[in-house]
């Protein structure tokens, strides 16, 4: 696209045809980990890069297909080249992470380098006997978890969300993107950080794993480990401010095991009548509490609990059936294969999807109502004509990126989607 022209950011679905998407190459940061320091990077395993990138490649090429793909990495190049954005983003990493006396070095470092280092980690300069000491390699820890793009901000609306990282290793990633936004002159949207606007508990957090923008007036959203009642009342007062009638659909998450770290891990949208479900609990949990809030004229005019998020949706008109993750008759096939991110799926278009191919049970259940499993490798090589299929999921391999913790949806953050005829 030339260079003088601007993306205006709109999303309002989690299916409408996708336009632009940003995505984050894993690379030295996933390395960059050990066993030791795992638990740190909130990964309970470490990943082999060598293995996760092909399937990575495969994954991103699917994207190249449907939609043009920004990579974070150069975003943050860009806006780096910027001094005022370049010295801002440095001062704020140096006040809010531990670091040593390094920030005068990263002034120094080209855009690109800079780029890099910020989220490959910067390396300690064992240049005093302290240092030397320290068992630390890093005067600022690497990002292994930016590949799962979808958490640090997203789209609403014309507008992008910062979110607030429940987890202090994962806040540099919000302060990135926010810089990337509030800076790149290809992007044309405006910043909204509902946690730093409206939060006087100190306790609010949000993630965008946790958001499902289901439709232009209904939003999804997870109350979890990653994501507090506080951040999401924080959001409530920004809807506040928005026209027209709202509807804020809560669903309460177990805080173990870690699979359920967000909403998009037990229910993603994936046509205009289907939705893919982590059944036991979106259907079967007695403890766990689906809320549905409603707000207009600027306030909030009823709170109520609902049975499930399915019946909330059809009051409002989106009348959704279920596909089981992992089958429907077997608890241990939908408990291995949620495991495995097989509820993450990312929509391209109504009724065309991504997810990891080897959640087979789930493949088989959207086989059996008309989808066809195409796998990535064979469309990428032109072997398929989905020109002709209706409905499919592409499949990519993911014994490896799945081992993150996150699938799809996780790794994508979109910034524009076709409108929804609904």
């Amino acid at each position: 696209m030339p260079a003088s022209e601007k993306i205006q950011v709109n999303i309002n679905s989690e299916i409408g045809e996708l336009e632009y998407v940003i995505t984050h190459t894993p690379g030295a940061e996933v390395e960059n980990m050990t066993p030791e320091n795992a638990a740190r990077a909130l990964y309970s395993d470490i990943l082999n890069l060598n293995v996760a990138l092909p399937e990575y490649n495969q994954f991103h090429g699917v994207l190249k297909k449907f939609a043009k793909v920004f990579e974070v990495r150069d975003l943050l190049a860009d806006v780096l080249k910027i001094d005022s954005v370049k010295t801002s983003l440095i001062k704020k990493i140096c006040q809010f992470e531990s670091t040593d006396d390094i920030c005068r070095y990263l002034h120094g470092y080209t855009s690109e380098e800079l780029a890099r280092q910020l989220i490959e980690g910067v390396e300690m300069r064992k240049d005093t006997l302290t240092k030397f000491l320290d068992n630390e390699r890093f005067s600022l820890h690497p990002l292994p978890n930016f590949f799962f793009t979808r958490d640090a901000t997203f789209s609403m609306n014309d507008k992008v969300m910062v979110s607030h990282m429940a987890n202090k290793v994962r806040e540099r990633e919000s302060w990135i993107m926010e810089a990337i936004f509030d800076n790149h002159p290809q992007i044309k949207t405006e910043t909204v950080n509902p946690v730093r606007l409206y939060d006087k508990s100190g306790k609010a957090t949000i993630e965008g794993g946790d958001v499902l923008i289901a439709r232009e007036d209904i939003i999804l959203c997870g109350v979890s480990g990653r994501t507090t009642s506080q951040g999401i009342d924080s959001m409530l007062e920004y809807l506040k401010t928005k026209p027209g009638v709202k509807h804020l659909i809560l669903q309460e998450l177990p805080y173990s095991p870690e699979s359920f770290i967000h909403l998009d891990m037990v229910f993603t949208l994936l046509d205009r009548d289907t939705c893919m479900i982590f059944e036991p609990l979106i259907l079967r949990s007695s403890r766990h509490l689906t809320i549905h809030v409603v707000i207009e004229e600027q306030k909030v005019v009823k709170i109520t609990e609902e049975l499930n998020i399915l019946s909330a949706l059809s009051q409002l008109g989106m009348d959704l059936k279920p596909v089981f993750c992992g089958g429907q008759n077997d608890i241990f096939n939908m408990e291995r294969e949620q495991w495995q991110s097989g509820a993450n799926f990312f929509a391209l278009a109504p009724g065309k999807v991504i997810g990891y191919g080897r959640n087979v049970h789930t493949m088989e259940a959207l086989n059996n109502i008309g989808y066809e499993i195409i796998k990535a490798k064979d469309f990428l090589k032109n072997k398929v004509d989905i020109e002709q299929v209706k409905k499919f999921v592409l499949t990519i391999e993911g014994a490896e990126l799945s081992r993150g913790g996150g699938g799809a949806r996780c790794m994508t953050m979109p910034l524009r989607r076709k409108k929804i005829d609904w």
